[in-house]
């Protein structure tokens, strides 16, 4: 899957390896996947004419046709490529990671984390961005020095053989990452699971300086169950409807994700369908994925998922940490989130308030969970605008 040359950077009087990455996918694994894609075993339509009963056949149909006959791997590849990438063993696993680094001296170190079902192909429009400003509409002083982790399972970083790997052991991986990097101040964001491990990040108060999310932890307080204000009876709505019918992928991968493993791991129809659902569901569009994100773009984080084989590994981090979006202790370092519209959950400040020291908040005009894929410009702005208070 890629090409690798070792070098190493000091740590601590010490050398620590980290090699340097280059995603190459061979030709036969684009092949078998063409292969499988066309001797599909196909089930029967569903029986309404919308998406209550999953992802429509004619459109599942639609899209596997396209990703075996006109879909383009190369050239997300080259794309990914253009980032420079490495891979460096944390805690007995192989971590990979993007590691982008600003031509702007004073520049922050940042680390993005994604969740599931997303990958590092969300950051694909934000980290040019964010690290070289200058030339995308911002002051050398926005610069960051970007770090884009794959999740312990996820991508290509490697797959845990035993149970541990949950949340705050990511959350504190991170932390040793960005020192091995030579970080002693940084700033951490996330969504999704990158969410629950930037919250882990805030509420360790290593050399984390500062968080910023689109997805806070956050549950109803006792005054929105008993007298709920306007905006708390839509987020009360929200979570009602997520209950009762957005969350069985989740109560899925949380009690037995090797089961549904099988699946995603040898037909990528069941990956497609498993994952473009909720693109349907959980970005800002309008009833249809490709109002939000392009076909390419789609398709692109599914095929990063199947080149990878990672359905089961990935689905495992439920199983390890579904807690985490519980509650815990209150992060007290400065917190900057960004409310998307479309966001699953969309708690209100009010819910927040108790489980971070919000000092910046922006209430953002469109946008859904997958907010650096789908609002780049919206979601670098304010992170610029976040992390420039704490710098």
């Amino acid at each position: 899957m890629a090409r690798r040359c070792r070098t190493a950077l000091p740590q601590n009087g010490t050398m620590t390896d980290i090699e340097r990455f280059r995603i190459d996918v061979p030709d036969d694994v684009l092949t078998d996947l063409r292969r499988r894609l066309t001797d599909t075993r196909w089930p029967e339509a569903e029986c309404v004419d919308d998406w209550s009963q999953g992802i429509p056949l004619a459109y599942t149909r639609e899209l596997a046709h396209y990703w075996a006959t006109e879909y383009d791997w190369r050239a997300t590849e080259s794309a990914l490529n253009q980032f420079d990438q490495y891979v460096t063993e944390i805690d007995g696993l192989p971590i990979h990671f993007v590691h982008q680094r600003s031509p702007h001296p004073d520049a922050f170190p940042l680390i993005i984390t994604h969740g599931w079902p997303g990958s590092i192909v969300e950051f694909g429009k934000i980290i040019a961005p964010l690290t070289n400003p200058t030339a995308h509409g911002g002051r050398a002083a926005d610069a960051f020095h970007v770090v884009c982790p794959s999740l312990p399972g996820y991508g290509f970083s490697g797959k845990p053989t035993g149970t541990g790997w949950n949340a705050a052991r990511i959350a504190a991986a991170w932390e040793t990452l960005m020192t091995r990097l030579g970080y002693d101040r940084y700033g951490a964001q996330g969504g999704d699971w990158g969410a629950a491990i930037t919250t882990e990040i805030g509420r360790n108060v290593g050399h984390c300086v500062g968080i910023h999310t689109n997805m806070p932890i956050a549950t109803p307080t006792e005054g929105a169950l008993h007298d709920p204000t306007e905006a708390e009876r839509d987020a009360l709505a929200a979570l009602k409807y997520y209950r009762r019918w957005d969350c069985g992928y989740a109560k899925q991968q949380s009690t037995r994700p090797q089961t549904i493993g099988y699946g995603l791991v040898d037909s990528p129809v069941a990956l497609l369908a498993w994952i473009v659902e909720k693109f349907w569901s959980w970005t800002d569009c309008d009833g249809h994925p490709e109002n939000a994100l392009t076909r390419d773009e789609i398709l692109d984080n599914v095929t990063l998922y199947w080149i990878t084989g990672t359905g089961a590994s990935a689905a495992r981090l439920y199983w390890e940490s579904s807690a985490a979006f519980g509650h815990g202790a209150r992060v007290e370092i400065p917190t900057g989130i960004a409310s998307f519209p479309k966001e699953i959950g969309r708690s209100p400040r009010s819910w927040c308030e108790p489980n971070y020291h919000i000092t910046h908040w922006t209430t953002m005009p469109r946008g859904g969970h997958f907010a650096a894929f789908e609002q780049p410009d919206l979601f670098t702005t304010d992170l610029r605008a976040f992390f420039a208070t704490v710098r």
